[in-house]
Protein backbone atom coordinates (compact mmCIF):
# COMPACT_ATOMS: atom_id res chain seq x y z
CA UNK A 1 0.00 0.00 0.00
CA UNK A 2 1.29 3.51 -0.85
CA UNK A 3 1.30 5.10 2.60
CA UNK A 4 2.09 8.59 1.20
CA UNK A 5 -1.44 8.74 -0.20
CA UNK A 6 -2.97 8.57 3.28
CA UNK A 7 -3.10 12.17 4.36
CA UNK A 8 -4.72 12.96 7.70
CA UNK A 9 -8.08 14.18 6.32
CA UNK A 10 -8.29 11.37 3.77
CA UNK A 11 -7.23 8.56 6.05
CA UNK A 12 -10.62 8.35 7.77
CA UNK A 13 -12.62 8.29 4.56
CA UNK A 14 -14.47 4.93 4.36
CA UNK A 15 -13.92 4.58 0.63
CA UNK A 16 -10.16 4.93 0.95
CA UNK A 17 -10.02 2.56 3.93
CA UNK A 18 -11.98 -0.14 2.08
CA UNK A 19 -9.82 0.27 -1.00
CA UNK A 20 -6.60 0.01 1.02
CA UNK A 21 -7.92 -2.96 3.00
CA UNK A 22 -8.81 -4.84 -0.20
CA UNK A 23 -5.24 -4.30 -1.45
CA UNK A 24 -3.92 -5.76 1.79
CA UNK A 25 -6.18 -8.80 1.46
CA UNK A 26 -5.05 -9.35 -2.12
CA UNK A 27 -1.39 -8.95 -1.20
CA UNK A 28 -1.36 -12.26 0.72
CA UNK A 29 -3.80 -14.21 -1.43
CA UNK A 30 -2.99 -17.68 -0.17
CA UNK A 31 -3.57 -16.84 3.48
CA UNK A 32 -6.68 -14.82 2.67
CA UNK A 33 -8.17 -17.64 0.58
CA UNK A 34 -7.42 -20.26 3.23
CA UNK A 35 -9.07 -18.12 5.90
CA UNK A 36 -12.04 -17.35 3.67
CA UNK A 37 -12.35 -21.06 2.87
CA UNK A 38 -12.58 -21.84 6.59
CA UNK A 39 -15.39 -19.30 6.86
CA UNK A 40 -17.12 -20.86 3.86
CA UNK A 41 -16.75 -24.34 5.33
CA UNK A 42 -18.29 -23.10 8.57
CA UNK A 43 -21.18 -21.68 6.54
CA UNK A 44 -21.68 -25.02 4.78
CA UNK A 45 -21.74 -27.00 8.03
CA UNK A 46 -24.02 -24.51 9.75
CA UNK A 47 -26.52 -24.54 6.88
CA UNK A 48 -26.52 -28.34 6.70
CA UNK A 49 -26.88 -28.78 10.47
CA UNK A 50 -29.66 -26.22 10.70
CA UNK A 51 -31.42 -27.31 7.52
CA UNK A 52 -31.39 -31.03 8.35
CA UNK A 53 -32.66 -30.31 11.88
CA UNK A 54 -35.45 -28.04 10.63
CA UNK A 55 -36.52 -30.65 8.09
CA UNK A 56 -36.47 -33.47 10.64
CA UNK A 57 -38.33 -31.47 13.28
CA UNK A 58 -40.98 -30.35 10.82
CA UNK A 59 -41.48 -33.89 9.54
CA UNK A 60 -41.78 -35.30 13.05
CA UNK A 61 -44.22 -32.61 14.17
CA UNK A 62 -46.36 -32.97 11.03
CA UNK A 63 -46.33 -36.75 11.41
CA UNK A 64 -47.36 -36.48 15.06
CA UNK A 65 -50.17 -34.12 14.06
CA UNK A 66 -51.39 -36.62 11.45
CA UNK A 67 -51.57 -39.32 14.14
CA UNK A 68 -54.72 -37.75 15.56
CA UNK A 69 -54.37 -34.51 17.48
CA UNK A 70 -53.34 -32.04 14.76
CA UNK A 71 -50.95 -29.15 15.30
CA UNK A 72 -53.49 -27.60 17.69
CA UNK A 73 -56.18 -29.53 19.58
CA UNK A 74 -59.48 -28.35 20.99
CA UNK A 75 -60.90 -30.81 23.53
CA UNK A 76 -62.97 -31.03 26.69
CA UNK A 77 -61.09 -30.04 29.82
CA UNK A 78 -59.05 -32.95 31.16
CA UNK A 79 -59.36 -35.06 28.01
CA UNK A 80 -55.66 -34.86 27.21
CA UNK A 81 -54.80 -36.27 30.64
CA UNK A 82 -56.79 -39.47 30.27
CA UNK A 83 -57.90 -39.90 26.61
CA UNK A 84 -61.25 -41.16 27.84
CA UNK A 85 -64.31 -41.38 25.59
CA UNK A 86 -66.36 -40.52 28.66
CA UNK A 87 -65.30 -36.86 28.17
CA UNK A 88 -67.22 -35.51 25.20
CA UNK A 89 -66.89 -32.21 23.34
CA UNK A 90 -70.30 -30.78 22.39
CA UNK A 91 -70.70 -28.29 19.55
CA UNK A 92 -67.83 -29.73 17.54
CA UNK A 93 -69.14 -28.27 14.27
CA UNK A 94 -69.12 -24.71 15.65
CA UNK A 95 -65.64 -25.20 17.08
CA UNK A 96 -64.41 -26.46 13.70
CA UNK A 97 -65.91 -23.39 12.02
CA UNK A 98 -64.12 -21.13 14.52
CA UNK A 99 -60.82 -22.86 13.75
CA UNK A 100 -61.29 -22.34 10.01
CA UNK A 101 -62.09 -18.69 10.61
CA UNK A 102 -58.87 -18.38 12.65
CA UNK A 103 -56.79 -19.44 9.64
CA UNK A 104 -56.42 -23.22 9.90
CA UNK A 105 -55.45 -24.99 6.69
CA UNK A 106 -57.59 -28.02 7.62
CA UNK A 107 -59.86 -29.07 10.50
CA UNK A 108 -60.94 -32.60 11.41
CA UNK A 109 -63.54 -33.66 14.00
CA UNK A 110 -62.42 -36.90 15.67
CA UNK A 111 -62.95 -39.25 18.55
CA UNK A 112 -60.09 -40.91 20.40
CA UNK A 113 -59.96 -43.05 23.48
CA UNK A 114 -58.59 -46.14 25.14
CA UNK A 115 -60.05 -49.47 24.10
CA UNK A 116 -59.65 -53.24 24.35
CA UNK A 117 -59.73 -55.22 21.09
CA UNK A 118 -60.59 -58.90 20.79
CA UNK A 119 -60.73 -61.44 17.99
CA UNK A 120 -61.60 -64.96 19.07
CA UNK A 121 -59.62 -65.84 22.18
CA UNK A 122 -56.97 -63.16 21.57
CA UNK A 123 -57.12 -59.61 22.88
CA UNK A 124 -54.98 -56.48 23.01
CA UNK A 125 -55.24 -53.02 24.51
CA UNK A 126 -54.82 -49.86 22.52
CA UNK A 127 -56.36 -46.70 21.16
CA UNK A 128 -59.45 -46.33 19.00
CA UNK A 129 -59.88 -43.38 16.63
CA UNK A 130 -63.12 -42.28 15.02
CA UNK A 131 -62.85 -40.39 11.71
CA UNK A 132 -65.31 -39.15 9.11
CA UNK A 133 -64.61 -41.10 5.87
CA UNK A 134 -66.28 -38.34 3.85
CA UNK A 135 -63.55 -35.79 4.61
CA UNK A 136 -60.58 -37.75 5.96
CA UNK A 137 -57.69 -38.36 3.58
CA UNK A 138 -54.13 -39.51 3.92
CA UNK A 139 -52.88 -35.93 3.81
CA UNK A 140 -53.91 -35.33 7.42
CA UNK A 141 -54.17 -38.91 8.64
CA UNK A 142 -51.05 -41.05 8.95
CA UNK A 143 -53.00 -44.32 9.09
CA UNK A 144 -55.04 -43.70 5.95
CA UNK A 145 -51.95 -42.90 3.91
CA UNK A 146 -50.20 -46.16 4.85
CA UNK A 147 -52.70 -48.88 3.91
CA UNK A 148 -50.81 -52.03 2.90
CA UNK A 149 -53.72 -54.50 2.65
CA UNK A 150 -57.43 -54.16 1.97
CA UNK A 151 -58.95 -50.73 1.39
CA UNK A 152 -59.91 -47.47 3.08
CA UNK A 153 -63.15 -46.80 4.92
CA UNK A 154 -65.89 -45.58 2.60
CA UNK A 155 -68.57 -42.95 3.25
CA UNK A 156 -71.61 -44.59 4.81
CA UNK A 157 -69.61 -47.59 6.04
CA UNK A 158 -70.64 -48.00 9.70
CA UNK A 159 -69.17 -51.43 10.27
CA UNK A 160 -65.62 -51.11 8.97
CA UNK A 161 -62.35 -50.77 10.85
CA UNK A 162 -58.70 -50.26 9.94
CA UNK A 163 -56.07 -51.93 12.10
CA UNK A 164 -52.29 -51.75 12.35
CA UNK A 165 -50.13 -54.47 10.88
CA UNK A 166 -48.74 -55.56 14.25
CA UNK A 167 -52.22 -55.77 15.78
CA UNK A 168 -53.45 -57.75 12.76
CA UNK A 169 -50.62 -60.20 13.26
CA UNK A 170 -51.21 -60.55 17.00
CA UNK A 171 -54.98 -61.00 16.69
CA UNK A 172 -54.72 -62.91 13.39
CA UNK A 173 -56.83 -60.37 11.55
CA UNK A 174 -57.16 -59.82 7.81
CA UNK A 175 -59.63 -57.91 5.63
CA UNK A 176 -63.09 -59.35 6.23
CA UNK A 177 -62.41 -60.70 9.74
CA UNK A 178 -64.46 -59.55 12.75
CA UNK A 179 -63.07 -57.36 15.52
CA UNK A 180 -64.77 -56.64 18.86
CA UNK A 181 -63.82 -53.40 20.65
CA UNK A 182 -64.73 -52.39 24.19
CA UNK A 183 -64.64 -48.76 25.32
CA UNK A 184 -65.69 -46.61 28.26
CA UNK A 185 -68.50 -44.51 26.80
CA UNK A 186 -70.66 -41.79 28.32
CA UNK A 187 -72.85 -44.43 29.99
CA UNK A 188 -70.18 -46.90 31.08
CA UNK A 189 -68.43 -49.82 29.42
CA UNK A 190 -69.85 -50.73 26.01
CA UNK A 191 -68.75 -52.92 23.12
CA UNK A 192 -69.07 -52.79 19.37
CA UNK A 193 -68.37 -55.09 16.46
CA UNK A 194 -66.63 -54.18 13.20
CA UNK A 195 -65.20 -55.87 10.13
CA UNK A 196 -61.61 -55.27 9.09
CA UNK A 197 -61.51 -53.29 5.83
CA UNK A 198 -57.80 -52.58 5.69
CA UNK A 199 -54.43 -52.92 7.40
CA UNK A 200 -51.96 -50.04 7.74
CA UNK A 201 -48.22 -49.93 8.49
CA UNK A 202 -46.68 -46.70 9.80
CA UNK A 203 -43.28 -48.17 10.69
CA UNK A 204 -43.65 -47.62 14.44
CA UNK A 205 -44.36 -51.01 16.05
CA UNK A 206 -46.00 -49.51 19.14
CA UNK A 207 -48.42 -47.58 16.91
CA UNK A 208 -49.13 -50.41 14.49
CA UNK A 209 -49.86 -52.68 17.43
CA UNK A 210 -52.28 -50.45 19.31
CA UNK A 211 -54.37 -48.24 16.99
CA UNK A 212 -57.66 -49.03 15.26
CA UNK A 213 -59.57 -46.54 13.08
CA UNK A 214 -63.39 -46.63 13.00
CA UNK A 215 -66.04 -44.54 11.23
CA UNK A 216 -66.94 -41.53 13.37
CA UNK A 217 -70.69 -42.22 13.17
CA UNK A 218 -70.29 -45.80 14.36
CA UNK A 219 -68.06 -44.82 17.28
CA UNK A 220 -70.44 -42.03 18.25
CA UNK A 221 -73.30 -44.48 18.37
CA UNK A 222 -71.37 -47.01 20.43
CA UNK A 223 -70.12 -44.40 22.93
CA UNK A 224 -73.59 -42.82 23.30
CA UNK A 225 -72.60 -39.49 21.71
CA UNK A 226 -74.98 -37.09 20.01
CA UNK A 227 -74.60 -36.14 16.32
CA UNK A 228 -72.57 -33.00 17.15
CA UNK A 229 -70.43 -34.48 19.89
CA UNK A 230 -66.82 -35.62 19.55
CA UNK A 231 -63.71 -35.94 21.67
CA UNK A 232 -61.58 -33.35 19.92
CA UNK A 233 -61.20 -31.04 16.97
CA UNK A 234 -57.81 -31.44 15.29
CA UNK A 235 -56.51 -28.23 13.72
CA UNK A 236 -53.85 -28.44 11.01
CA UNK A 237 -51.56 -25.62 9.89
CA UNK A 238 -49.57 -25.00 6.74
CA UNK A 239 -46.55 -24.17 8.94
CA UNK A 240 -46.15 -25.94 12.27
CA UNK A 241 -44.27 -22.92 13.65
CA UNK A 242 -47.60 -21.07 13.82
CA UNK A 243 -49.06 -23.53 16.36
CA UNK A 244 -48.56 -21.26 19.38
CA UNK A 245 -50.11 -18.23 17.70
CA UNK A 246 -53.04 -20.35 16.49
CA UNK A 247 -53.48 -21.72 20.00
CA UNK A 248 -53.70 -18.16 21.33
CA UNK A 249 -56.22 -17.07 18.71
CA UNK A 250 -58.44 -20.10 19.26
CA UNK A 251 -58.27 -19.79 23.04
CA UNK A 252 -59.56 -16.24 22.72
CA UNK A 253 -62.39 -17.23 20.38
CA UNK A 254 -63.46 -20.21 22.53
CA UNK A 255 -62.91 -18.72 25.98
CA UNK A 256 -66.60 -19.03 26.90
CA UNK A 257 -67.05 -22.68 25.84
CA UNK A 258 -65.26 -24.39 28.72
CA UNK A 259 -62.76 -26.18 26.48
CA UNK A 260 -58.99 -26.41 26.48
CA UNK A 261 -56.88 -25.48 23.49
CA UNK A 262 -53.54 -27.27 23.30
CA UNK A 263 -50.56 -26.99 20.95
CA UNK A 264 -48.71 -30.07 19.75
CA UNK A 265 -46.10 -29.42 22.44
CA UNK A 266 -48.76 -30.08 25.09
CA UNK A 267 -50.38 -33.09 23.45
CA UNK A 268 -46.95 -34.54 22.58
CA UNK A 269 -44.71 -33.50 25.49
CA UNK A 270 -42.28 -36.36 24.87
CA UNK A 271 -41.71 -35.21 21.30
CA UNK A 272 -41.35 -31.58 22.40
CA UNK A 273 -38.70 -32.56 24.97
CA UNK A 274 -36.84 -34.68 22.42
CA UNK A 275 -36.74 -31.85 19.89
CA UNK A 276 -35.63 -29.34 22.54
CA UNK A 277 -32.74 -31.60 23.61
CA UNK A 278 -31.69 -32.30 20.03
CA UNK A 279 -31.86 -28.61 19.15
CA UNK A 280 -29.67 -27.74 22.14
CA UNK A 281 -27.10 -30.33 21.03
CA UNK A 282 -27.24 -28.91 17.51
CA UNK A 283 -26.51 -25.42 18.81
CA UNK A 284 -23.56 -26.70 20.84
CA UNK A 285 -22.07 -28.40 17.77
CA UNK A 286 -22.49 -25.27 15.67
CA UNK A 287 -21.01 -23.19 18.46
CA UNK A 288 -17.87 -25.34 18.39
CA UNK A 289 -17.66 -24.97 14.62
CA UNK A 290 -17.89 -21.19 14.79
CA UNK A 291 -15.40 -21.14 17.65
CA UNK A 292 -12.88 -22.87 15.38
CA UNK A 293 -13.67 -20.41 12.59
CA UNK A 294 -13.21 -17.49 14.99
CA UNK A 295 -9.87 -18.92 16.14
CA UNK A 296 -8.71 -19.12 12.54
CA UNK A 297 -9.74 -15.53 11.85
CA UNK A 298 -8.05 -14.33 15.04
CA UNK A 299 -4.84 -16.15 14.17
CA UNK A 300 -4.80 -14.78 10.62
CA UNK A 301 -5.41 -11.18 11.65
CA UNK A 302 -2.96 -11.41 14.56
CA UNK A 303 -0.21 -12.69 12.28
CA UNK A 304 -1.05 -10.03 9.74
CA UNK A 305 -0.76 -7.29 12.36
CA UNK A 306 2.48 -8.75 13.73
CA UNK A 307 4.08 -8.81 10.27
CA UNK A 308 3.00 -5.25 9.44
CA UNK A 309 3.90 -3.37 12.60
CA UNK A 310 6.55 -1.33 10.78
CA UNK A 311 4.01 -0.47 8.07
CA UNK A 312 1.54 0.75 10.69
CA UNK A 313 4.25 2.92 12.24
CA UNK A 314 5.02 4.56 8.90
CA UNK A 315 1.31 5.10 8.21
CA UNK A 316 0.79 6.79 11.58
CA UNK A 317 3.94 8.87 11.14
CA UNK A 318 2.46 10.16 7.87
CA UNK A 319 -0.75 11.21 9.59
CA UNK A 320 -2.98 8.15 9.73
CA UNK A 321 -4.53 8.11 13.20
CA UNK A 322 -5.08 5.03 15.42
CA UNK A 323 -8.82 5.04 14.60
CA UNK A 324 -8.08 4.73 10.89
CA UNK A 325 -5.69 1.82 11.53
CA UNK A 326 -8.32 0.15 13.71
CA UNK A 327 -10.98 0.40 11.00
CA UNK A 328 -8.49 -0.69 8.36
CA UNK A 329 -8.02 -4.04 10.12
CA UNK A 330 -11.76 -4.44 10.60
CA UNK A 331 -12.29 -3.68 6.92
CA UNK A 332 -9.82 -6.40 5.99
CA UNK A 333 -11.77 -8.82 8.19
CA UNK A 334 -14.99 -7.77 6.52
CA UNK A 335 -13.50 -8.46 3.09
CA UNK A 336 -12.42 -11.93 4.23
CA UNK A 337 -15.90 -12.56 5.67
CA UNK A 338 -17.55 -11.49 2.41
CA UNK A 339 -15.14 -13.63 0.41
CA UNK A 340 -15.93 -16.53 2.75
CA UNK A 341 -19.65 -15.98 2.18
CA UNK A 342 -19.17 -16.09 -1.58
CA UNK A 343 -17.00 -19.22 -1.48
CA UNK A 344 -19.32 -20.85 1.06
CA UNK A 345 -22.40 -20.05 -1.03
CA UNK A 346 -20.76 -21.47 -4.15
CA UNK A 347 -20.32 -24.81 -2.36
CA UNK A 348 -23.38 -24.73 -0.11
CA UNK A 349 -26.07 -23.89 -2.67
CA UNK A 350 -25.63 -26.96 -4.93
CA UNK A 351 -25.23 -29.28 -1.93
CA UNK A 352 -28.31 -27.77 -0.28
CA UNK A 353 -30.41 -28.01 -3.46
CA UNK A 354 -29.45 -31.66 -3.93
CA UNK A 355 -30.27 -32.60 -0.35
CA UNK A 356 -33.50 -30.62 -0.43
CA UNK A 357 -34.64 -32.35 -3.62
CA UNK A 358 -33.26 -35.88 -3.27
CA UNK A 359 -31.69 -36.33 0.17
CA UNK A 360 -29.62 -39.28 1.33
CA UNK A 361 -31.36 -42.55 2.18
CA UNK A 362 -30.21 -43.76 5.59
CA UNK A 363 -32.63 -46.71 5.73
CA UNK A 364 -29.77 -49.21 5.64
CA UNK A 365 -28.36 -47.67 8.84
CA UNK A 366 -31.66 -48.19 10.70
CA UNK A 367 -32.36 -51.71 9.49
CA UNK A 368 -34.37 -50.77 6.42
CA UNK A 369 -37.63 -50.48 8.41
CA UNK A 370 -37.14 -47.03 9.85
CA UNK A 371 -37.43 -46.20 13.52
CA UNK A 372 -39.54 -44.09 15.84
CA UNK A 373 -38.83 -41.58 18.58
CA UNK A 374 -41.32 -40.46 21.23
CA UNK A 375 -43.93 -42.59 19.47
CA UNK A 376 -43.45 -40.80 16.14
CA UNK A 377 -42.03 -42.35 12.99
CA UNK A 378 -38.72 -40.76 11.93
CA UNK A 379 -38.07 -40.43 8.23
CA UNK A 380 -34.82 -42.28 7.33
CA UNK A 381 -34.30 -39.93 4.38
CA UNK A 382 -31.80 -37.20 5.25
CA UNK A 383 -33.05 -34.00 3.65
CA UNK A 384 -32.73 -30.30 4.44
CA UNK A 385 -35.12 -27.39 4.73
CA UNK A 386 -33.74 -24.04 5.79
CA UNK A 387 -36.22 -21.37 6.83
CA UNK A 388 -35.31 -17.98 5.26
CA UNK A 389 -35.01 -16.18 8.59
CA UNK A 390 -32.55 -18.79 9.85
CA UNK A 391 -30.46 -18.41 6.71
CA UNK A 392 -30.27 -14.68 7.40
CA UNK A 393 -29.29 -15.37 11.01
CA UNK A 394 -26.48 -17.69 9.92
CA UNK A 395 -25.08 -15.11 7.48
CA UNK A 396 -25.36 -12.33 10.07
CA UNK A 397 -23.78 -14.49 12.75
CA UNK A 398 -20.89 -15.26 10.42
CA UNK A 399 -20.17 -11.55 9.95
CA UNK A 400 -20.45 -10.86 13.68
CA UNK A 401 -18.08 -13.71 14.58
CA UNK A 402 -15.48 -12.66 12.02
CA UNK A 403 -15.60 -9.04 13.13
CA UNK A 404 -15.51 -9.97 16.82
CA UNK A 405 -12.48 -12.21 16.26
CA UNK A 406 -10.69 -9.27 14.62
CA UNK A 407 -11.30 -6.74 17.38
CA UNK A 408 -8.21 -7.51 19.45
CA UNK A 409 -5.81 -7.58 16.47
CA UNK A 410 -7.35 -4.28 15.33
CA UNK A 411 -6.85 -2.75 18.77
CA UNK A 412 -3.26 -4.03 18.84
CA UNK A 413 -2.59 -2.46 15.44
CA UNK A 414 -4.13 0.85 16.50
CA UNK A 415 -1.99 0.96 19.66
CA UNK A 416 1.22 0.46 17.73
CA UNK A 417 3.02 3.79 18.07
CA UNK A 418 5.15 5.11 15.17
CA UNK A 419 8.47 5.13 17.06
CA UNK A 420 7.99 1.75 18.72
CA UNK A 421 6.94 0.14 15.46
CA UNK A 422 9.79 1.61 13.44
CA UNK A 423 12.39 0.39 15.97
CA UNK A 424 11.36 -3.22 15.25
CA UNK A 425 12.97 -5.02 12.42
Amino acid sequence: MNASRLSAPAALRPGLIFKASWRNVRRNRRRSLITAASVGFGLLLSVLFTGSADYAYTRMIDTAAAMGFGHVTVAARGFNDSLSLARSLPGSARIAAAARAAGASAVRVRMMGQAVFAAGIRSAGGLVMGVDPRVETGKHNLFLRNIVAGRLLRPGDRRGVLVGEVMARRLRLSPGRKLVYTISGKNGMVSGVARVRGVFRTGAAEVDGSVAVLPLAALRETAGYGPDEACLVAVFLADQRDSRSMRGRLAGRLADRGVEVLSWEETRPGLAALIAMDRAGNYVMQGLIWLLVAAGIFNTMQMSVFERRRQFGIMQALGMGPAAVFFLILAESLWIAMLGLVLGAAVTVPVYLYLREYGIDLASLVGGEGYSAAGVVVDPLLKVRLFPEKGAVIAGLLLVIVMAASLWPAVAAARTGPLAAMRRR
